[in-house]
């Protein structure tokens, strides 16, 4: 049996709660009471601690500020209908943060703190999960390296942190996206695969030129030759092409996201063929304008499931069919949505539960 893991907690003098808007959250912009910080020094995780959310102490020399030794995870809590808080799959989010780390040279999170910590961060702070339909408490877990030294090396100390975001939707409209054939996000042998700061980072401009274009996010393709569909900045990709479902093959160059995983999942107990495959973008335009792409949508944490309106490639807009009642990504969308929330049965073990 594993041991209960000490933890120092040091609450807040004064909640700020009272100071947020629930009827209108913008992502990512308020932040609840506390964070989860666990320091990693002597070759060792030291004691965690619970400490109310704020400023960061560090030195110019800092190591992730000059050589980028910093990954990150994205998960959800909710408030169950029997009075449960929820997070879904969190175990798969710390198999992709390890899974970063390994490639970062970033020492691993043992399974037991992770939980542990994130669970008693959630009771202290579960008045901030929102009740209202479409909200949950955004959960940011991260690791950076700490070490002051100007030298391309591993760094020895690292911190790692967990705080959490009362959020409403990440997208509110179906999106216009845009296919991106000159700037790469990762390519074979890199790191594609892991969050880490530096693909975001990377992918900041070609999205701005999207955005200044009218569009709310890109289509990165493969980068030797911006030929096959890979994923968008936020999310995964996934089509309906002919009645099956369309998505790119993970590996190195693509997220292995726990949302497409899923979608995959519940599409093959619906009996819904998956085809795990390169999808060129001359066989998505013309299956968008033959009719054979039926939809089109993201699958991530943070959107959920985001359906796409409209696909630009070398300068052409190419609309979407409006999504009908029945449309597979709206049934996806409501059995993941109804798991998390304990309206449908568990059948496949996927939320993690924590009793206040």
């Amino acid at each position: 049996m594993t041991e209960t893991i000490n933890i120092d907690v040091h609450p807040i003098e004064q909640s700020r709660i009272d100071s947020i808007d629930f009827d209108n959250l913008v992502f990512g912009r308020s932040f609840a009471d506390h964070m989860l910080v666990i320091d990693y020094e002597n070759g060792a995780w030291q004691t965690p601690q619970i400490v109310p959310y704020g400023p960061i102490s560090f030195g110019p020399a800092m190591m992730s500020l000059h050589y980028g030794q910093a990954i990150f995870e994205g998960m959800k809590a909710y408030r169950s209908v029997d009075g449960d808080i929820t997070v879904f799959r969190p175990s798969e989010n710390l198999k992709r943060l390890n899974k970063s780390a390994v490639r970062m040279c970033m020492p691993e999170i043992p399974e037991d703190t992770f939980l542990e910590g994130l669970s008693e961060l959630l009771r202290i702070d579960s008045a901030w999960i929102p009740d209202k339909p479409g909200c949950s408490l955004y959960i940011r877990p991260f690791m950076f390296s700490t070490d002051e030294y100007v030298g391309v090396s591993p760094s020895k100390t690292y911190k790692f942190i967990i705080f959490n975001c009362p959020v409403g939707a990440y997208y509110t409209k179906p999106l216009r996206v845009r296919v991106e054939t000159t700037y790469i996000r990762s390519a074979h042998g890199g790191v594609g695969f892991s969050k880490n700061a530096g693909n975001y980072g990377g992918s900041l401009y070609p999205t701005k030129l999207a955005n200044d274009a009218g569009y709310d996010q890109i289509i990165w393709t493969d980068a030797s030759e911006h030929r096959y569909v890979e994923e968008a900045g936020t999310m995964n990709l996934m089509f309906i092409i002919n009645g099956a479902l369309v998505t790119a093959p993970t590996g190195d160059t693509i997220l292995d996201g726990v949302t497409r995983k899923s979608v995959i999942q519940i599409a093959k107990d619906m009996g819904v063929k998956v085809e795990e495959r390169p999808l060129s973008v001359t066989e998505l335009i013309e299956g968008i304008k033959d009719g054979s792409v039926q939809e089109a949508f993201g699958a991530g944490t943070a959107a959920v499931i985001a359906p796409i309106a409209t696909i630009a490639s070398e300068g052409i807009d190419y609309d979407l069919p409006e999504r009908p009642a029945d449309a597979f990504s709206r049934k996806v969308y409501e059995e993941i949505n109804g798991i998390r929330l304990g309206k449908i049965e568990d059948t496949r073990d996927w939320v993690y539960r924590i009793k206040e």
